[in-house]
């Protein structure tokens, strides 16, 4: 009873201090996991017999620790296994690639583009026209990006060993003439089951998530953020999409294959091992055992 009392203790005191770097870096994996899991979920995490789709993504944080995933969540070095696998023609063109934001001529820049760092999520600066660009702001927003290991948040470790550098990509919006909608696949070792939109990212109503099946019909399901309640149309290069994210996700237990369309043409997004970290919600919550139950845990487990 104790050690239970002291446990239990010591866990209170860390999620007190979960914003300290210092105890986020010593914290080993497994633990670090079971804590975040239970302060964001409400519940605790099982690694022994994962049923849900959260759960499993934990567990393939802990235990699939194939190497090559560092270079399909690094962004620029991705574009290596997409030219390879379904060729150069669908990668967003590059404007430049720097180790450091002074290294930037933003003189040879076009009047629109878009800077992202390669080795996180979200380190991202949109510049719509350069006339007005806030350029140190971004200066300071891309600086604290890259002094920043982005394992060290939910232990997604395929990101701790990226050289964190900076991609200047050309601007592209689709139909809407706003903004880019996200067409996101959900892939289970080569298996597409289903599809989400992300869209109104810039929206003062905030981001929406609508989920589709494989004849695009609407799934009554939201995982964190609602759901836009308008329907979208079917995107021109759905089975497209659909045959390359099969091929891009052959061979491994689950990763999310993202693609945009804009006046007719495909192009990549981004591959991604853990949506949401696998610490966002699902309801009807039965739709997280349903997803989970289409991850086929490495054997030897």
């Amino acid at each position: 009873m104790k050690k239970t009392n002291k446990l239990l203790s010591l866990r209170r005191s860390l999620s007190q201090l979960w914003h300290l770097r210092l105890v986020q870096t010593f914290i080993p994996d497994t633990l670090y996991l079971r804590i975040q899991y239970k302060n964001f979920m409400g519940k605790k995490l099982n690694l022994k017999d994962p049923k849900s789709f959260n759960e499993k993504l934990q567990w393939l944080k802990i235990n699939d620790r194939n190497p090559f995933y560092t270079n399909l969540v690094d962004k620029y070095e991705v574009r290596k296994y997409i030219e390879k696998t379904i060729g150069s023609e669908y990668l967003i063109p590059i404007l430049g690639v720097y180790n450091r934001f002074d290294e930037i001529d933003f003189a040879t820049l076009p009047d629109k583009f878009v800077l992202k760092c390669t080795h996180d999520s979200g380190g991202l600066v949109i510049c719509k026209d350069k006339s007005t660009f806030d350029i140190e702001s971004a200066r300071r927003k891309i600086n604290k990006c890259l002094r920043r290991n982005y394992y060290f948040n939910h232990r997604e470790w395929p990101y701790k060993n990226i050289k964190p550098r900076i991609l200047c990509e050309k601007f592209m919006v689709d139909e809407s003439g706003t903004e880019l909608k996200d067409y996101k696949f959900m892939c289970f070792n080569g298996d597409v089951k289903c599809s989400f939109v992300c869209l109104n990212r810039n929206s003062d109503k905030g981001l929406n998530v609508d989920f589709y099946d494989m004849e695009w019909n609407p799934i009554p399901v939201e995982r964190h953020y609602p759901s836009s309640g308008t329907a979208i149309p079917k995107p021109k290069n759905f089975d497209k999409m659909v045959s390359y994210s099969r091929k891009l996700s052959k061979n491994i237990p689950f990763i999310r294959v993202d693609f945009y369309e804009t006046n007719g043409q495909l192009y990549f997004g981004e591959l991604t091992l853990y949506p949401g970290s696998g610490l966002e919600e699902f309801s009807p919550e039965s739709y997280d055992e349903l997803l989970g139950s289409w991850i086929n845990l490495p054997i030897g487990r």
